[in-house]
């Protein structure tokens, strides 16, 4: 029917961006699909991201790894304790093993290099999605 909303099987989704830099976030929010709509939340740090994860419980994360107050690393590891299962994709230009190694052990869903690329933020949130579809 024209003029209908679109029939989704899942509820809208909640996304936390991460990163000090507001052009950084900027640059993944146009990366998102847009057919999509989803809740997006914004955080400046780690501490930051810490605190909207536990008010908002996002379904995804995009967790920069390198950034003042608090850095990736030990807010992954923050908000792994508060929710194991949260989905936390790691946004870094680290390319170096020992970082990739570290992200993962965090228990960071996975790494996506940046700069980011729209496709691949959107395979990162498919893969993401497609797992809480077998978590639900």
């Amino acid at each position: 029917m024209v003029g209908s909303f679109p029939q989704t099987k899942t509820a809208m989704l909640t996304i936390l961006i991460v990163d000090d830099s507001p052009v950084a976030r900027e640059i993944l929010k146009k990366c998102l699909p847009r057919d999509k709509n989803y809740s997006i939340i914004e955080a400046g740090n780690g501490q930051e991201a810490l605190e909207k994860f536990c008010q908002y419980r996002p379904e995804v994360t995009f967790m920069d790894m390198t950034m003042p107050v608090m850095d990736g690393f030990q807010a992954i590891a923050e908000i792994k304790q508060v929710d194991p299962q949260a989905i936390i994709i790691a946004a870094t230009a680290d390319v170096q093993q020992k970082a990739k190694e570290r992200i993962a052990k965090l228990g960071a869903f996975l790494h996506l290099p940046k700069p980011v690329t729209r496709q691949g933020v959107q395979n990162a949130l498919q893969q993401a999605e497609q797992s809480l579809k077998g978590a639900g």
